[in-house]
């Protein structure tokens, strides 16, 4: 390298002399990966700085969306069990009419001239005759007897029941 001299240097520092060439970058090249492994520890600080607050507001956007779809998600279970009940409340009114449409045609076949149409066609029963029927005369005493041992209350009392009794009695 050829070096040039401008003149007296007067201070005790050299100069830097700057090389004839200087290779220029391309800028369509691709940069390598270890020059970019190869930062310095106060460049990584700033670049984790920098994302940090982007990193927080992903996390807050995903945070938010997770309760979005917990609170879809329990609306769609709600709106699910709602129409259930609902499918429920109409089979359940369709059996009660069935059940009083049931009552009414029971009711109205219970009438005494059916159960005897039906006694006398189904099981083959007939009216009672006049010789069939037995009467019985019963006199119109009482047949309980009266207990022949009477229960003595004041035996059957506890001590402390006795000296509350006799208490009341000299305070009477």
């Amino acid at each position: 390298m050829a070096y040039k001299q401008v003149g007296y240097q007067y201070d005790t520092s050299p100069r830097k002399l700057k090389p004839e060439y200087e290779p220029k970058q391309n800028p369509y090249s691709k940069k390598k990966k270890s020059t970019a492994l190869k930062t310095k520890p106060k460049e990584k600080a700033k670049v984790k700085r920098n994302l940090k607050p982007h990193v927080k507001q992903i996390m807050y956007i995903l945070v938010g969306f997770v309760i979005l779809f917990a609170i879809s998600y329990r609306n769609s279970l709600i709106t699910e069990s709602f129409d259930k009940k609902e499918e429920l409340k109409k089979e359940l009114s369709v059996l009660q009419k069935e059940n009083a449409q049931t009552e009414i045609s029971i009711q109205s076949s219970l009438n005494l001239a059916n159960v005897q149409k039906s006694a006398q066609e189904m099981l083959g029963m007939q009216k009672i005759e006049e010789a069939q029927k037995v009467y019985i005369n019963l006199p119109k005493k009482d047949y309980v007897e009266a207990a022949g041992e009477q229960v003595d209350l004041a035996q059957q009392k506890r001590w402390y029941e006795k000296i509350v009794d006799g208490i009341m009695d000299i305070i009477k």
